[in-house]
C-alpha cells in the first residue's frame, strides 16, 4: 500500500505552552493551517473545548472562519462541533455562512460529547443525557440542508439550505453505526486498541447505507505521527502531551505543554506514572522510514481512505519538521488536491461549488 495514493489531512487542538495564554494558541493555529496548506495537506480542521485549562478553541466554527480566511486552497473543518452543545439551527446556520464565504472547502465533522465537567455542562445548559439523542440531532441538522428536516415545521436555515458542506461522524460510542445509516464519512482514533478500531471500521463498512450525503464508505482515521531524526527524539516529541493527559487523569485539568526535558526530570507519583505511561503507547513515532512502515501497515489493516494527524508537543518547531517529513513521505504538494473534492464524503463526484442537493 502506497501512502501516495490516500489523503493526509491535520486537526490541530490549539493546545497552550507554558508561559503563553490561549490568544496566543489560537494565533498559533492560524499560522500553522497556514504552513499546512503550503505543504500540500488535504484538510485543517479545529476542535471544540469548553471550560478546559491548557485547550483553546471553544468556538470552532469562529476559529474555521479565521482558518478559512488566512488561507486559499486547503478545506477547512471541525474536529469536531459537539452537536449535543448545540441547536442544530444554528449549526446549520453557521456552516451555511462558512460555505457560502468559502465555497468548496468547508467541511462539517460532527461529535456527542458533552462538557468537560459537570459545571462546563450546566453552564452549556446541558448534561450527558443529551448525547442520547446525537441521531435525532443529526437527522435536523442534515434536513436544513436538504430543505427537509421536519422537527420544526417551516423553519429554514438560510443560507445553508441547498448548500453542500461534507458532514463527518467522529467516532465516539455508536459512532461508527450512525455514520453508516446516514451515509456519511467515519472519523475513528487509532490509538483507542486496535482490534475495537477494525472491529467499528468493519461494521461501518457492512452497515453503510448510501444517501444523498454518500454513495459509499468512507475512512478517516486519526492518530499522532511524529518524525525525527531518530525514534528517541520522536518519542520525546510526545512527551509533553503524554504528560498533560496523565496530569488531567489524575488533577482533572490540562497544563500547558512543558519542555519535555522537564517533564521527564519529574518525580512522577505512582498514579501519574501510570496514566503518563499509558499514554505515550500507540502513536506512530519514528524516523521517515520506521513511520513510513507503520503508516502503510495501518492503511493497509483499516482500509483507510485519509489519515487524519493531531500531533501536539512543546517545540513548535520539531512540529513542523515533522509534518514537512510527513507531507514528502506521502508526495505531498501544494497542488496535490483540487479544489473542490472529487471523490468520497457527500458524494461530491466532479460537482462543481454552489451545486445543490437533491431532494430526498
Amino acid at each position: 500500500m502506497s501512502l501516495r495514493t490516500i489523503r493526509f489531512s491535520i486537526l490541530d487542538r490549539s493546545r497552550t505552552r507554558e508561559g503563553e495564554g490561549h490568544p496566543r494558541a489560537l494565533r498559533d493555529t492560524v499560522e500553522f493551517a497556514r504552513q499546512a496548506e503550503a505543504m500540500g495537506y488535504h484538510r485543517f480542521w479545529v476542535s471544540e473545548h469548553h471550560g478546559v485549562p491548557g485547550v483553546a478553541g471553544p468556538a470552532p466554527t469562529v476559529l474555521a472562519a479565521a482558518v478559512a480566511a488566512a488561507t486559499s486552497r486547503i478545506r477547512v473543518g471541525t474536529g469536531g462541533v459537539m452537536l449535543p452543545n448545540h441547536q442544530p439551527l444554528v449549526v446549520a446556520e453557521q456552516f451555511g455562512v462558512l460555505e457560502s464565504l468559502h465555497p468548496g472547502r468547508i467541511d462539517m465533522g460532527l461529535g456527542r460529547s458533552v462538557g468537560f465537567t459537570g459545571g462546563v455542562r450546566r453552564a452549556l445548559g446541558h448534561d450527558r443525557r443529551d448525547a442520547d439523542d446525537f441521531a435525532a440531532r443529526l437527522r435536523e441538522l442534515l434536513g436544513y440542508f436538504t430543505g427537509d428536516q421536519d422537527v420544526h415545521p417551516g423553519v429554514h436555515a438560510w443560507p445553508a439550505e441547498g448548500l453542500r458542506v461534507p458532514a463527518f461522524v467522529l467516532a465516539t460510542g455508536s459512532g461508527a453505526d450512525l455514520a453508516a445509516s446516514f451515509g456519511l464519512p467515519l472519523v475513528i482514533a487509532a490509538a483507542r486498541g486496535e482490534a475495537r478500531m477494525l472491529e467499528a471500521i468493519d461494521r461501518y463498512r457492512a452497515g453503510f447505507r448510501p444517501t444523498a450525503w454518500g454513495q459509499e464508505p468512507y475512512v478517516v482515521v486519526s492518530g499522532t505521527v511524529a518524525i525525527a531524526d531518530t525514534r528517541e527524539e520522536a518519542w520525546r516529541m510526545l512527551v509533553p502531551e503524554a504528560w498533560s493527559s496523565a496530569w488531567s487523569r489524575v488533577h482533572g485539568e490540562f497544563p500547558p505543554l512543558a519542555p519535555a526535558e522537564r517533564i521527564l526530570a519529574l518525580d512522577m507519583g505512582e498514579r501519574e506514572r501510570r496514566f503518563f505511561d499509558q499514554a505515550l503507547r500507540g502513536h506512530l513515532h519514528g524516523t521517515e522510514d520506521e513511520v513510513a512502515e507503520a503508516l502503510e501497515d495501518l492503511v493497509e489493516r483499516s482500509g483507510a481512505d485519509e489519515i487524519l494527524v493531531h500531533t501536539s508537543t512543546h517545540d513548535r518547531a520539531l512540529r513542523l519538521e515533522s509534518h514537512r517529513r510527513l507531507a514528502q513521505l506521502a508526495g505531498l504538494t501544494p497542488d496535490s488536491y483540487p479544489s473542490v473534492v472529487s471523490r468520497g464524503p457527500l458524494g461530491l463526484h466532479s460537482l462543481a461549488c454552489g451545486d445543490s442537493l437533491p431532494s430526498r
